[in-house]
């Protein structure tokens, strides 16, 4: 539930604000989901002098409700990463609400979509909105979400290579090899601290739980990779994938991506692979009645002691890991 401050802002005791406008209070969670082709954008977040995805989603906003709305969305992308489908919260009020089908028969959620999204066709398809409706008690797109599943595309050789797809495939001159890929990305699957692979956010924690990551050569020749964690932080995917890359095309030798991350330091040797064959694919939800709790959950700072252990033991019995 929302509540309104003495300076008449809004805020969720559960997790994360939808901060407005409104003269009365912004009772209604509605939850949306969308999908951007991040090629043309600097990211997710509003940023200065640059266009975010963001800032589109809010203006679109601002122009049915006629006030800001502010947006909450469950992980930020970088600059030229793509999202299947990004999950976002924001708040209404009652008449706002009420107001999304205007003289419309349909429900207050399908108005949205059809509304905001004819405002963002002014995007030439980039930025979609594929649902809208009340969120469940408890939901915050950011700190419900039990996990984050991304996907990346590479092309290793240059016969590979296909203009038509460049911007959604890393093209790749060397062969990689699958198997000793699978085999690096085994090694640091578990709850570890990635600084290795991380850019820290200031008074952020560095410690995640992933779930899944694999290789698999597609039918038509790609690499297709496959990433999931309770969240990642910013550029992990992007520097694990370029790890395992190294591995693949034998810059690196084995076991790399295990010492690197034993190592917790960022240096030179942390390669990012390029962004845009990087995609956003799915977030997941636990079940409606243990959302807020899931929140708070989230909230609470991953600490140092709350991680697997460093060697073989902590790879095997990662396979099944939870948060």
């Amino acid at each position: 539930m929302v509540f309104m401050s003495a300076q008449s802002e809004l805020f969720d005791p559960m997790g994360t604000t939808a901060l407005g406008e409104a003269r009365t209070p912004a009772w209604i969670r509605m939850r949306m989901v969308l999908g951007y082709d991040g090629a043309a954008y600097n990211g997710w977040a509003r940023q200065p002098n640059v266009t975010g995805v963001q800032q589109l989603v809010e203006e679109a906003l601002e122009m049915l409700i006629r006030r800001r709305v502010r947006v909450v969305v469950a992980g930020r992308t970088d600059a030229g990463v793509h999202a299947r489908r990004q999950v976002v919260h924001l708040d209404l009020t009652q008449e706002e609400f009420d107001g999304l089908p205007r003289r419309s028969s349909l429900e207050p959620g399908p108005a949205l979509v059809r509304r905001i999204n004819g405002i963002l066709g002014r995007q030439d398809g980039a930025v979609w909105v594929h649902e809208a409706e009340v969120a469940p008690d408890g939901f915050d797109a950011r700190f419900s979400a039990l996990a984050r599943r991304y996907s990346y595309r590479i092309a290793d050789g240059i016969h590979r290579w296909d203009p038509l797809t460049r911007h959604l495939t890393t093209w790749h001159r060397e062969p990689l090899d699958v198997d000793a890929m699978n085999r690096e990305a085994r090694t640091v699957l578990g709850r570890h601290d990635f600084l290795t692979y991380c850019k820290p956010r200031p008074d952020a924690t560095t410690i995640r739980t992933l779930q899944e990551f694999s290789f698999t050569r597609t039918e038509d020749g790609l690499i297709l990779a496959h990433l999931k964690a309770d969240a990642f932080c910013h550029n992990m995917v992007r520097a694990l994938i370029g790890a395992a890359m190294m591995v693949g095309d034998g810059r690196e030798q084995p076991g790399f991506l295990a010492s690197r991350l034993e190592e917790m330091v960022r240096d030179s040797k942390t390669k990012l692979a390029h962004p845009r064959a990087l995609v956003l694919e799915e977030v997941y939800y636990p079940d409606a009645d243990q959302l807020a709790a899931r929140a708070l959950q989230t909230r609470a700072k991953r600490e140092e002691h709350d991680v697997d252990p460093r060697g073989a033991a902590a790879v095997q019995s990662s396979e099944n890991c939870a948060d």
